[in-house]
């Protein structure tokens, strides 16, 4: 990953561009910082000004009210695993009088529901606790939020590169870490795709959810149409790449670029996670046939199964693949699909749980204060990457135990980001994240990563900038304005008419 982007820097560094020399931080990082603060401040007075109205509309709680409710949902669950655990060790002592449907760590006997679920409570009724998670079925739209943000995570931790602001002090290093938000995109579509046979398994259904055929097509009629046509623009509009030959060519447009050593192409570098997310593609069909026998009561075994799975990613990278003759020099295994299992395996774990009976971790989503523990502990595991004692700054190709820890961190933290918006009770709102702007930015998410590049590179010039110039106050701005209108540009008249054209056929 560091690799594929240092290279970029080499792509990047080949054009016309003057580089010039290293100068001290200017005022550039302290406008980024009053930026950021004045944000954060205004989001923080929107949150407080909002809660108070809905607290005075009877909408919710008051702040002590809910952290009262917390406490209690906490000793609630302390007290349900201690009765459970007892009733479990009296019934492996006394055979049950009758069958049992298991509530994967339930408050309750359940009553099996065709090709659904729901707890009851001991009067019959159910509760607006036992209500189903939110990611169990159907569209999600905070998802479509947290995909927005990390578009422009990604897209700021690149600015940063090349403005010389991802290493030296704590802020920049961070900046240069958003790029580990490309496993919030990887645990997304994990868990999207994975969700369907998830829930056909539990219902004990047999074979698989979805046709092969079907769900590869729709991928391609997703991915290939925009992606064809940035790759054209990159190699006929930037002088630089019209010395690429038709290998080029051939591997950039089939997303084989990352198995060769053709990948290193100006405006094109960053989709060596395309390249990987096609892989995992291919690869999830043959995933869920493997599994279609883990159903009905054998469905448990299907979480670790999966953890095993994402664990072969933190393996990979540490085996010493080159040293036995398997890859040859010029193919980096820190970008090949196996390294990355672990960001897709948060997602399929949580298309697990959401589509299972409630257990211990639904349960711990249900509280809104319980919710932000979750992104606070997400956002310190993003924190811990840009510690400089463990992991080394900047775009530096790390060693295979530092690679496999700030993957492993990567992982839990889209894990612990994805998880309070999924597994919170149905019906939830996220005002934030579901708000119009945000909607808009996570529509045209894929268009702003996949042309980010090319506007950056023309940012420089248009703002009289000397490429690698310590100002990023001025590039990024100007990025994430030119991205989000070559974005809903490329959703509108790019992806969207493919998809209609080509879903016709």
């Amino acid at each position: 990953m560091c690799r594929a982007a240092c290279g970029g820097a080499r792509a990047l560094a080949s054009s016309h561009f003057a580089v010039v020399p290293f100068t001290a931080p200017g005022e550039s990082m302290r406008s980024v910082a009053a930026a950021l603060i004045i944000v954060a401040g205004g989001a923080f007075a929107a949150g407080v000004s909002t809660r108070r109205a809905a607290v005075v509309r009877g909408e919710v709680e008051p702040l002590t009210a809910s952290v009262r409710t917390a406490v209690t949902n906490a000793r609630e669950s302390v007290r349900g695993s201690v009765r459970r655990r007892v009733r479990q060790r009296a019934e492996s002592a006394v055979p049950a009088a009758g069958p049992r449907v298991a509530t994967s760590g339930g408050v309750g006997p359940a009553t099996p529901i065709a090709g659904s679920w729901r707890p009851v409570t001991e009067q019959g009724k159910t509760g607006s606790a036992s209500r189903r998670p939110a990611g169990a079925r159907g569209f999600v739209p905070a998802l479509e939020g947290i995909r927005g943000l990390a578009a422009v995570g990604v897209l700021t931790t690149h600015v940063a590169f090349v403005t010389r602001s991802s290493s030296g002090s704590p802020l920049k290093r961070v900046f240069g870490r958003l790029d580990l938000a490309v496993a919030v995109f990887f645990a997304k579509s994990g868990f999207l795709l994975w969700r369907t046979h998830a829930s056909h398994a539990r219902r004990d259904e047999p074979g698989t959810a979805r046709p092969t055929r079907e769900y590869l097509r729709s991928r391609l009629v997703r991915i290939m149409p925009a992606y064809v046509v940035l790759v054209a623009a990159a190699m006929l509009l930037l002088k630089q790449n019209h010395v690429n030959g038709p290998t080029s060519w051939l591997v950039n447009l089939t997303l084989t670029q990352i198995y060769t050593s053709e990948f290193l192409v100006a405006g094109l570098t960053h989709a060596w996670s395309l390249a990987v997310e096609m892989a995992y593609y291919l690869a999830f069909p043959v995933l869920w046939t493997a599994m279609k026998g883990l159903r009905g009561n054998a469905a448990g075994w299907r979480i670790p199964v999966i953890a095993a799975f994402g664990a072969s990613g933190l393996v990979f990278p540490m085996l010493p693949w080159h040293g036995l003759g398997i890859l040859p020099p010029y193919v980096n295994e820190q970008i090949l699909p196996p390294a990355f299992t672990a960001w897709f395996a948060a997602g399929m774990l949580l298309a697990e749980v959401a589509t299972a009976p409630p257990g211990t971790l639904v349960r711990l989503c249900r509280d809104r204060l319980a919710r932000w523990g979750w992104w606070v502990v997400g956002g310190a595991a993003l924190v811990a990457t840009t510690v400089p004692a463990w992991f080394s700054e900047g775009f530096v190709h790390p060693g295979p135990v530092e690679f496999a820890a700030r993957t492993g961190l990567a992982g839990a933290m889209a894990f612990l980001v994805l998880a309070p918006v999924v597994l919170a009770p149905e019906g939830t709102r996220f005002p934030v994240l579901e708000s119009a702007p945000l909607q808009k930015v996570g529509a045209w998410s894929y268009g702003i990563f996949l042309w980010h590049q090319l506007v950056l590179l023309a940012s420089f010039p248009l703002t009289r900038t000397p490429l690698w110039a310590r100002r990023m106050s001025v590039i990024w701005p100007v990025t994430v304005a030119g991205s989000l209108a070559a974005g809903a540009a490329s959703h509108r008249f790019l992806e969207e008419p493919a998809r209609r054209a080509l879903e016709r056929r």
